[in-house]
């Protein structure tokens, strides 16, 4: 099993002048991923949580990890993939992601539409990324998201922590209704980890849910760490998913340990469970989010079912 101290150096962070692994590092990640799903006699994987953006937005982004900024919960993040975009596009390929997508979040207004216009564009020159498209409360929202449907966007992202809003808030009541009766999946992070915000928790979502109840909300990282109050939520409505981004890695649960109990119910949403695993932001070797998943001992119906049917079936790709 990989374990997430390879990635780094030994002050624990990754140097900002490459990936932390190369050459024979990276032929063995790709070797342990690929073994992993050609075990369960799959035809590769889809990962529903990677991160695509502007460069220099990017860029940004991992100087803020670098940095330890507040987000962060002050916690030691080496980014284990710091190569450019066409590199870390071939990466995922290589591991056999079948399709992924381009997570990317605003957090300030005004910032949406010119996300999304990038995030179209990157989808065109990279078929086997899902169309992601974002959004923010302020003016004009329910429009660039409906230019955004009408335009191909298959998944959305919303993060309530970096933006700082409630996810109830008025300005946005439109765009979720809109979504909702597109069926247009949204990929939010909504829980508490790795730090609190004020609008976090399973409280504001569970408002916009009961408005709008056929929302396809995928709450990211199992809404660590409230991962009991998000499992209420999708056994409460249909059309609640939740990915796995970073859960039950040696990094997530030395910080949040998911609640033995909960495991029957996680076994029991199965259908309803997405692979998700952050790349390029991860602080250990990518086969360690699938080793961690393996590790539950819920089954290979189950792993084949988060690892590549949930999501295969949601998004209507080939057999």
């Amino acid at each position: 099993m990989c374990d997430h101290l390879t990635a780094a150096g030994s002050d624990g962070r990754a140097g900002s002048d490459g990936p932390a692994l190369s050459g024979a590092g990276v032929r063995a990640d790709v070797g342990e991923v690929r073994r992993f799903w050609e075990g369960l006699g799959l035809p590769g994987i889809v990962d529903v949580h990677t991160h695509f953006m502007p460069e220099r937005v990017l860029r940004k982004v991992w100087a803020y990890f670098d940095a330890l900024g507040p987000l962060t919960g002050g916690i030691a993040w080496p980014i284990t993939y710091r190569g450019e975009e066409r590199e870390r596009v071939e990466q995922l390929r290589k591991f056999g992601v079948r399709a992924f997508t381009a997570m990317l979040y605003p957090h300030k207004p005004g910032m949406a539409r010119w996300l999304n216009d990038w995030a179209a564009g990157f989808a065109r020159r990279t078929p086997d990324c899902l169309h992601t498209a974002t959004l923010f409360p302020e003016d004009g929202v329910e429009g660039y998201v409906r230019d955004a449907v009408e335009s191909g966007a298959r998944i959305f992202k919303a993060h309530v922590q970096v933006g700082a809003y409630d996810p109830a808030d008025a300005a946005l009541d439109g765009a979720w209704g809109l979504l909702a009766e597109a069926g247009v999946p949204v990929v939010i992070h909504c829980g508490s980890g790795p730090a609190p915000g004020k609008h976090t928790g399973p409280e504001p979502i569970g408002r916009v849910l009961a408005r709008h109840p056929r929302l396809r909300l995928i709450v990211a990282h199992l809404g660590m760490p409230e991962y009991e109050d998000f499992l209420d939520l999708a056994e409460r409505y249909e059309e609640v998913r939740l990915d796995t981004t970073m859960a039950f890695t040696d990094f997530s649960e030395r910080l949040a340990p998911f609640p033995g109990r909960a495991l029957p119910r996680l076994a029991g949403l199965r259908h309803r469970i997405l692979l998700g695993s952050d790349f390029p932001n991860i602080p250990y070797p990518y086969a360690h989010q699938l080793h961690a998943l393996e590790r539950l001992g819920l089954g290979d119906a189950w792993l084949r079912a988060v690892c590549h049917d949930n999501a295969a079936r949601l998004f209507g790709l080939p057999a």
